[in-house]
């Protein structure tokens, strides 16, 4: 894919069926959030003079230093960065769509309360099962 907005809408809709997760529009920007926290950042709808599409996820060990790889992805701002935020924009070239809805799935488990995560497994195991 290499349209930015089809491959955010595909992360927008993996993220919306998580469990418990819902959309949000705080500071103007579109979120993801789990429990009252946000495990995706997506950003404004179109781009700006000020703002480029990108999207943050939070992330751990190996998935964060491979999402800062990608050309022009840094820590995020805010001192989100510290606790392993990435920034990522849309417009460069990005991995493969699986690897971007597994590290929606990592923020999402790093976000998300217990009950959530349980439910998340049981439904893997669920469409395992089948």
């Amino acid at each position: 894919m290499s349209d930015w907005h089809a491959i955010r809408q595909t992360m927008r809709d993996f993220a919306l069926n998580l469990p418990e997760a819902h959309e949000d529009f705080p500071w103007g920007d579109r979120v993801i959030k789990v429990n009252k926290k946000v495990f995706l950042f997506l950003g404004i709808d179109e781009p700006t003079e000020k703002w480029n599409p990108s999207f943050g996820v939070k992330l751990q060990s190996e998935a964060h230093g491979h999402a800062l790889t990608v050309e022009g992805a840094e820590p995020s701002g805010y001192g989100l960065g510290k606790a392993g935020w990435v920034t990522v924009p849309f417009q460069s070239a990005l991995p493969e769509v699986e690897l971007l809805l597994d590290w929606v799935e990592e923020s999402y488990r790093l976000i998300a309360p217990k009950r959530a995560i349980k439910l998340l497994d049981s439904q893997a195991q669920g469409e395992a099962d089948q």
